[in-house]
């Protein structure tokens, strides 16, 4: 039985059914999904969730996690296995037209270019651009480990690293027809290594403001917008938020280095911690981030709105709205959501909090 102290208000539910099904800036709250692209096989799959699921329950925006999983025409050397064709991508972007979901594709950059014991597709082909070459990836990966390695980074003072990721970044924004990209920037743990003979001895927090800025700029030169995760932006030690939800490696700082225009996604997953409310009061747009419990999601909705109540005008605008996060495969989640006989609270929990935060209006969840 969750604590009544977490259960919504009777008018924060209320709101669940008055949130609208198209994303302004000025008034509809954002209802968002991020979830990785599906399958090869899997696109009819994903787009009649679209249709049948995310439509019904007036879910306005769609970030998609594409990574090295598109068949890129600039970059073919980076296409990875069971990469979507530009047409499964098309039959997406209709099924969202449709129903006026706004589409937003990510591709992570700097940080997580390797998963346990693997590095992913850019420093697979291009290692020179790995931060930390000396870091060998281990035939069984465990946390914690004596290398710190959570993921790997590239080096964002590699003189040829941008001209590779800004290939990916303009194809897949035309691509998906997209006015905005996300770029990831979480969980940084791998910058300004002491033994990159680019990065050592520089400021972490400058490093990390600079990436970011240099995104936003090749982005803004065809007026798209940038969105990128909000820990790195955290102070880890001064919050009690720790090295996972917030930055314990001085990238913090960056915050007040970086461009107003940047949107960010505050996630946070054990509590409703407040912090989109500093993300406003530091001038940024903001949304924050659901994942696997019900509870800590609609306490989060009831905290968005309480901010847009008791907030003045130029804050309340700032925050706006809500994004339940999916960290398993497309498949995997849509497997939960039908069946519903998931024991594993990573698959059933994503869903249960999916259906918490946005009721259909063709049926009882």
């Amino acid at each position: 039985m969750p604590s009544t102290r977490l259960l919504p208000t009777l008018f924060a539910l209320a709101v669940l059914t008055l949130l609208g099904s198209e994303i302004t800036a000025k008034s509809e709250p954002l209802r968002g999904l991020s979830i990785a692209a599906p399958a090869k096989g899997s696109v009819a799959r994903f787009t009649r969730f679209i249709e049948e699921e995310l439509a019904a329950r007036n879910v306005n925006t769609l970030l998609i996690r594409i990574d090295y999983r598109f068949e890129y025409q600039s970059r073919p050397e980076l296409v990875d296995d069971g990469a979507l064709s530009l047409g499964d991508v098309k039959q997406i972007v209709a099924a969202c037209r449709r129903h006026d979901i706004t589409l937003i594709p990510q591709i992570n950059l700097l940080g997580h270019q390797s998963w346990h014991t693997k590095v992913n597709k850019l420093l697979e082909v291009y290692p020179e651009f790995d931060e930390t070459p000396h870091v060998v990836m281990p035939e069984t990966y465990e946390w914690p480990n004596d290398d710190g390695l959570y993921c790997k980074s590239y080096c964002p003072l590699h003189p040829d690293v941008h001209d590779v990721v800004f290939d990916l970044v303009d194809e897949i924004v035309d691509a998906f027809e997209a006015n905005a990209f996300h770029a990831g920037m979480d969980e940084v743990f791998y910058i300004g290594d002491d033994r990159c003979p680019r990065c050592a001895g520089k400021d972490k927090a400058v490093l990390f403001a600079n990436e970011v800025e240099k995104i936003r700029a090749h982005l803004a030169q065809t007026g798209k917008d940038l969105w990128i995760w909000g820990d790195r932006l955290l102070d880890g030690v001064t919050t009690g938020l720790g090295m996972w939800e917030a930055s314990a490696n001085d990238t913090h700082r960056a915050i007040d280095l970086i461009s107003k225009d940047v949107v960010i996604c505050d996630w946070h997953y054990e509590r409703a911690e407040p912090t989109a409310a500093y993300f406003a009061m530091k001038g940024f747009t903001v949304a924050t981030c659901a994942w696997n419990k019900p509870q800590v999601a609609l306490a989060q909705l009831e905290q968005f709105h309480r901010f847009k109540q008791n907030a003045n005008p130029t804050l309340a605008k700032r925050h706006i709205g809500l994004i339940h996060t999916v960290w398993s495969s497309a498949d995997a989640f849509f497997d939960a959501f039908e069946n519903g006989d998931s024991n594993d609270d990573n698959r059933q929990g994503p869903v249960d909090t999916f259906k918490a935060l946005f009721k259909s209006s063709h049926s009882e969840d």
